[in-house]
C-alpha cells in the first residue's frame, strides 16, 4: 500500500436514475433515499483510498438546497479532503439533472468522516494525502478546522463540563420556558 495517494486516485462519481419508488409522500425524492446514496459512495472513495473495510464515524451536516423530481439523474461525486491517522474526511456533491432540459441543480453537499477497519474490526492506519495544488490545501484545511470546531463544540457542552446557569440569560429570547427543579 502506498504511503500517500492523491485525491484524484480515490476519487469516484456514480448517477441513477430517480423512480418513483424513491419518492415521498410529497412526491419529491425521499431524503433518506438520498443520505443513503451519499453514505456508499462516502464508503466507497474511503474503501478505495485506504484498501480497508471503512465505517461512517459522522456526518457533518446535510443541507436539502433544492428537491429532486422523479425522472431526473442523480449524479453524486466523492472526493477525500483530509487524512487523519486512522480516518479520512470524504467529500461528497450531488447533483440532479432533468434530462428532457438538461439543467443541472447542486442538490447538497456533505462530510462523511470515515474510519479505516482491519480484519479484526479495529481502526488502521491509512495513506496520508498527497497534494497538489491550492485547491487540495483549502479542502484539508478546512476539513482540519472543522473537526477541530467540532470537538471544541462537543467537549463545550459535554455534561460532566455544562453549567446550565451561564446559558440561562442567552435563551430568554428562544421559544422556551424554564421551570427549573
Amino acid at each position: 500500500m502506498k504511503k500517500f495517494k492523491t485525491a484524484r486516485e480515490s476519487r469516484l462519481s456514480i448517477t441513477e436514475l430517480m423512480l418513483p419508488s424513491h419518492s415521498n409522500f410529497g412526491g419529491k425524492i425521499h431524503g433518506g433515499h438520498i443520505l443513503s446514496l451519499m453514505d456508499q459512495i462516502a464508503f466507497a472513495c474511503a474503501s478505495k483510498h485506504s484498501q480497508k473495510y471503512c465505517v461512517t464515524a459522522s456526518v457533518n451536516r446535510v443541507d436539502f438546497r433544492s428537491p429532486v423530481e422523479v425522472g431526473e439523474l442523480l449524479t453524486l461525486k466523492a472526493s477525500i479532503n483530509y487524512t487523519g491517522k486512522t480516518s479520512m474526511v470524504v467529500g461528497v456533491r450531488v447533483e440532479s439533472q432533468d434530462i428532457t432540459s438538461g439543467k443541472k441543480r447542486h442538490c447538497n453537499s456533505s462530510y462523511f468522516t470515515m474510519v479505516a477497519k482491519d480484519e479484526n474490526g479495529n481502526s488502521t492506519p491509512v495513506p496520508g494525502l498527497l497534494v497538489k495544488d491550492e485547491e487540495g490545501i483549502r479542502r484539508f484545511t478546512r476539513s482540519k478546522f472543522r473537526k477541530e470546531a467540532a470537538f471544541k463544540r462537543d467537549t463545550k457542552f459535554d455534561e460532566n463540563n455544562f453549567a446550565a446557569n451561564t446559558y440561562i440569560k442567552l435563551l430568554t429570547s428562544e421559544n422556551i420556558k424554564i421551570e427549573l427543579t
